[in-house]
């Protein structure tokens, strides 16, 4: 019968605070990370000047996803085996390296796809690296509390990001050296998280798996279930708000998208410190099926707008979704996983939010060019944010008659019941039972 080795990474316990120099660290990172992606909201714009389409530019950056999902299973097991410092380190030079890219293309063709996907890779593998990092230095009652106002760091960096891309395009005129300085600004953020990430895994211990367990396997075992619908939505709203929101404001003769991401950023910011207890005082299948309703009202609100102003509406609610869906999402699924196979939990849980970008973005791209003629439907925007609000209803009745009719409990230690051959009493891992299809349905995880 196997047995676990030892754990070697210094926990928490419950009574002790957790927002220590680490927390703040990986904190002050994270802003500099999505700062970095927030100029690339901008990437809509780059397409269009360059002589593409909404459909092709929802196709680029399926493209980088879909390289990034393909490697999703690759990191999680690197992570799993070497510890997140490493890939942290080659995924933020990978940032670089694709930023740089970027400012040295000047037409469509390949050399665009190879960039994004490049840089698609390099952003998944930096966000899952620094969430795993972080959760591992916590007790499993406080992995979601800490995910949550970690994220919370995302929203500054979102606000900070939203602003200066606005800033640059307002007081640049020239296109060319317009997109140069942004992809510039972006690439030298990425160096500065490089260095912040290094600092804070550097000669940090890592407990390897004792067994080497296929990818595939490891998914069939601890699949997370109807989370992972409610993921893949998550990626259908970012789609529409970080890829199409630009070229909307644009087309509608706004200002920009910085009162947007402003807005939306104070307001997640808010929820996600007010809910901070709320995944143990009302359970995560709540905050999802409310986070679900943030998301809903800010896709009708985006239809409603023709001020700059008018953003302000969807944003407050759109953040509000955000700040309770993502925590609970990634503390779901990632947790569903044990501990030693949390950087896989976390980075396949990341990648369904990535899977749902990258099949909704050409179909996004499609519906606006469908309607674009049409001024009344706002240039095909309507249709768009339309499509978007449906697919919130359906997967949060979907997720109501599912989940949420089970009980959750965010203290469980999942690697106390997981299914592991060798602490159940099984000789041999193909004697081992196979976790249920929803492994999460009927227990407290």
């Amino acid at each position: 019968m196997s047995t676990l080795p030892p754990r070697t990474l210094p926990l928490a316990s419950a009574r002790d605070t957790i927002y220590n120099a680490t927390f703040w660290l990986a904190y002050g990172a994270n802003v500099v990370l999505v700062m970095a992606n927030a100029l690339s909201f901008q990437f809509a714009e780059w397409v269009k000047h360059l002589g593409g389409s909404e459909q092709l530019t929802g196709s680029i950056v399926s493209a980088g996803l879909i390289g990034a999902l393909v490697l999703r299973l690759a990191m999680g097991q690197f992570i799993d085996r070497y510890g997140a410092g490493r890939l942290w380190a080659i995924s933020s030079a990978c940032f670089i390296i694709g930023c740089v890219a970027f400012t040295q293309i000047h037409s469509l063709g390949w050399p665009i796809y190879a960039a994004r996907v490049l840089f698609s890779i390099s952003l998944a593998g930096m966000f899952t690296c620094s969430i795993v990092h972080i959760q591992n230095q916590v007790p499993a009652e406080r992995r979601t509390e800490v995910i949550g106002n970690l994220g919370s760091s995302g929203f500054v960096g979102m606000i900070l990001g939203a602003q200066l891309g606005d800033f640059i395009f307002r007081t640049v005129i020239e296109a060319e050296t317009k997109f140069l300085i942004l992809f510039s600004t972006a690439a030298a953020l990425g160096l500065v998280h490089m260095l912040v990430a290094v600092l804070l895994t550097r000669g940090q211990p890592h407990e390897r798996p004792a067994e080497h367990v296929s990818a595939l396997r490891l998914l069939a075992r601890y699949w997370p279930g109807p989370v992972v619908v409610v993921a893949l939505l998550m990626g259908i709203t970012f789609g529409v708000t970080t890829i199409f929101l630009r070229r909307f404001s644009t087309e509608m003769g706004l200002a920009g998208i910085g009162t947007f991401f402003t807005a939306y950023s104070i307001s997640a910011f808010v929820f996600r410190i007010t809910s901070a207890s709320w995944s143990q005082k009302y359970g995560r299948h709540a905050m999802i099926l409310r986070g679900l309703a943030g998301h809903f009202v800010a896709m009708c609100g985006l239809c409603l707008v023709t001020r700059e102003w008018h953003l302000v509406f969807p944003a407050i609610a759109g953040g509000y979704g955000h700040a309770l869906l993502f925590p609970a999402v990634i503390s779901i699924g990632s947790g569903s996983f044990p501990r030693r196979y949390r950087g896989m939990g976390t980075t396949l849980s990341l990648g369904f939010v990535e899977a749902g970008t990258m099949l909704s973005a050409p179909l996004l791209g499609a519906i606006i060019d469908r309607f674009g003629d049409n001024a009344a439907l706002k240039f095909g925007f309507i249709p768009m944010y339309g499509t978007a609000a449906g697919l919130v209803v359906c997967v949060a009745a979907f997720y109501f008659l599912t989940a949420a009719r089970h009980p959750d409990i965010d203290a469980e230690h999942v690697e106390d019941r997981e299914f592991e051959f060798g602490e159940a009493g099984y000789d041999r891992e193909e004697d081992a039972p196979v976790a249920a299809p929803f492994p999460h349905l009927g227990r407290n995880t």
